[in-house]
């Protein structure tokens, strides 16, 4: 196992991996680590599809052009779920509330989902396997994803997590600085000195993608970010939520 160090400080995007399959102790070590994640009222509103069919894989990959879904050994699917809860309230006779008709209701399930996939990155990473999140599985065409997972109404995906033995090694990308991430109290009151160390940090990404093995460009990171959430304006993910029962009111 790497150090807890290590394994936090120089976690790296993988997208290559060797064709070794995973060791299944290993796999049962990463269910464990995301079985006790910490969940909202431990309500545990999340599931994982732990996918080893390569076929499933290719098919998921020819929606995204994401290549590391069919190079990966395994692809875990986090889901933000209500389906088990609802399930075992009917067979008990109990009266099952519209929580998924509210925001909160949404967004438990997606933090629930997320910090039970960040669980597995971390245990993975410890492992010494390789890993990529893989977020455009939710947006790419939710309603496809949600018939080749055979998802039931009440749960949703949230984000994919390719696995494997490691191909690569890519450079660390540099995050923000603790100036920018971290407030005393209260949010950061100096706009302008929280808009120089954003404007510095934008030339260091840009900096690493000029030079960065493995590929360069000439992104920085202010408008490169914004172009994605102009890309992500056109998806239609409050449609497809309902489509899956969550009819959000308030």
């Amino acid at each position: 196992m790497e150090s807890v160090e290590k394994t936090l400080l120089e976690r790296t995007s993988v997208r290559r991996y060797e064709r070794e399959q995973i060791p299944e102790e290993t796999m049962n070590f990463i269910f464990d680590a995301i079985r006790n994640t910490p969940t909202s009222y431990n309500g545990q509103q999340f599931s994982v599809i732990d996918i080893d069919d390569q076929e499933l894989k290719e098919k998921l990959y020819a929606l995204t052009n994401q290549k590391q879904l069919k190079t990966c050994n395994r692809l875990l699917i986090f889901c933000s779920d209500y389906n088990k809860i609802t399930l075992l309230a009917k067979k008990k006779g109990i009266d099952v509330p519209p929580f998924t008709n509210t925001m909160d209701g949404v967004i438990i399930g997606i933090i629930d989902a997320s910090l039970a996939m960040m669980s597995a990155v971390v245990a993975a990473q410890a492992a010494g396997l390789g890993s990529n999140c893989v977020g455009y599985l939710r947006t790419v065409d939710p309603a496809k994803v949600a018939e080749l997972l055979k998802l039931p109404k009440g749960v949703f995906v949230v984000c994919g997590l390719a696995l494997g033995i490691p191909r690569e090694h890519p450079d660390l990308k540099p995050k923000q600085p603790n100036e920018t991430v971290f407030f005393k109290n209260c949010y950061c009151q100096n706009t302008d000195e929280l808009v120089e160390n954003l404007d510095k940090y934008d030339e260091v990404v840009k900096q690493y993608n000029a030079t960065r093995a493995g590929g360069t460009s000439t992104n920085d990171w202010v408008a490169h970010i914004l172009d994605y959430y102009r890309h992500a304006m056109e998806y239609r993910i409050l449609d497809y939520l309902k489509a899956q029962g969550y009819n959000i009111e308030k």
